[in-house]
């Protein structure tokens, strides 16, 4: 994107104050992240990774700073459940904690969980790695903005050999405002060796805004470790949401991912694996269904560098009207990770003539006695399946859509609580065109 004249989205944030903490490490890191954001601006459609996601109609809008009324915003507090989770629960709204709508009472032995703004005032050195970190790539703006603004989020620690009983909750508010407002988080998640944890985490809507939300989450699993974490995002239809899951498993951990992306006006997810460690596991499942003139970018990317590391990866994509979906599958497969296996899948339909879906898999390997296979398909419902459910006497429309629906639910049938998977399934169907 040409950066020679001042874009109204870049000096909007750079206007804005940073959040002052008084630990010299984390303000120096914080000011040395916004320089670069400011030297190296957005990423345009040359650089790979946002070769198909455009940001100059968002570039040309502007953002208040925060929200100094988060503390007493209304907010509809249906969404802030689901069906089969009962456990503690941290809730954001426009960025910032809410004590009054989250359920931190009795937490069990083992488990450290509180607002990144409460642990920064307290002994904050074990949180120096994550938050101090410099981004250097050519596309990691929002990135850059986020180590620099981001002054919340969630620190997330389970010890070692300790197995969480019960889901841990996870919950970003998008909340109506009186303007178009800028807001950052930061989680930092570590499990120790042979601790175990669910987290589902979630992205809603309470009213009608447009806001532009990054967030950034650093996770580390140690020797053994097992994390299942579930992403819904389902944000206000004209909200921006950038945000970057980076996982670090180290020997014998293991990583399953679910993603369903519903919501959002221009939505990116970058999730990076590094799977470092001799003998880890990743699972990714995912599902992207933008409709009317949503863009949905998934950018997954994972690298195996130890040995006999495993990584199995399956998503499905579903677009109408003029709805935009991307998704680009990057797996490395480093020297020294011999006997790596990997695999990645990526089906997607498109539901109008206007829809688009770009997917793009890559595979490289530079390792011996590998197995590795990837593959992506764009197309149509299957006009056979179609024609079977039409001669049972089952309308058009119902017969498509029972068909999408049995398309994207087959990435959730290795959920293993069956009260929120069936929860899931019918956001799905709600979600479907009509």
């Amino acid at each position: 994107m040409n950066q020679s004249a001042p874009l109204p989205l870049v000096e909007s944030l750079l206007d804005a104050q940073l959040p002052g903490s008084g630990i010299a490490w984390l303000d120096a890191a914080r000011r040395e992240n916004r320089e670069a954001f400011a030297s190296g601006g957005l990423p345009d459609t040359r650089v790979e990774a946002w070769k198909y996601t455009a940001l100059r109609a968002l570039a040309q809008r502007s953002f208040a700073s925060g929200d100094s009324q988060a503390q007493t915003r209304v907010v509809d507090a249906a969404p802030l459940t689901l069906p089969g989770i009962d456990g503690p629960r941290l809730v954001f709204v426009n960025g910032v904690f809410r004590a009054d709508l989250s359920a931190l009472d009795s937490l069990q032995d083992g488990l450290t969980l509180e607002p990144l703004s409460l642990a920064l005032r307290g002994d904050a050195e074990p949180l120096r790695f994550a938050l101090s970190r410099h981004y250097r790539e050519t596309g990691d703006a929002f990135a850059r903005i986020n180590a620099a603004s981001a002054g919340d989020g969630l620190v997330l620690r389970v010890a070692a050999k300790t197995i969480v009983a019960v889901p841990v909750q996870l919950v970003f508010v998008g909340a109506s405002a009186e303007s178009a407002l800028a807001w950052h988080a930061r989680n930092v998640i570590e499990l120790g060796e042979d601790a175990e944890l669910t987290l589902v985490e979630q992205h809603v809507a309470s009213g009608e805004q447009a806001h532009l939300a990054t967030l950034v989450s650093d996770i580390e699993l140690r020797e053994g470790a097992r994390l299942h974490h579930i992403i819904l995002q389902n944000a206000a239809i004209g909200a921006s949401l950038v945000r970057r899951s980076s996982l670090r498993l180290h020997g014998r951990a293991h990583a399953k991912v679910h993603v369903l992306e519903l919501g959002g006006a221009l939505v990116r997810h970058d999730l990076r694996a590094e799977l470092v460690g001799d003998g880890a596991q990743l699972d990714t499942r995912g599902v992207f269904m933008p409709h009317g003139r949503q863009h949905i970018d998934t950018q997954l990317a994972i690298r195996h560098q130890a040995l006999n590391t495993t990584s199995s990866s399956n998503w499905r994509g579903v677009a109408n009207d003029r709805a935009r979906g991307v998704f680009r599958g990057a797996i490395v497969v480093a020297p020294g990770a011999d006997g790596s296996d990997a695999s990645l899948s990526n089906k997607n339909l498109l539901l109008s003539p206007s829809a688009e879906i770009d997917t793009k898999p890559e595979l490289e390997i530079y390792a011996d006695e590998v197995k590795a296979a990837h593959g992506a398909t764009v197309g149509q419902l299957d006009e056979r399946s179609l024609f079977y459910l039409r001669s049972r006497g089952i309308p058009q429309a119902e017969a498509r859509a029972l068909l999408t629906a049995a398309f994207c639910r087959a990435v959730l049938d290795d959920l293993p609580n069956e009260t929120l998977r069936e929860h899931l399934s019918t956001l799905l169907i709600a979600h479907l065109p009509t």
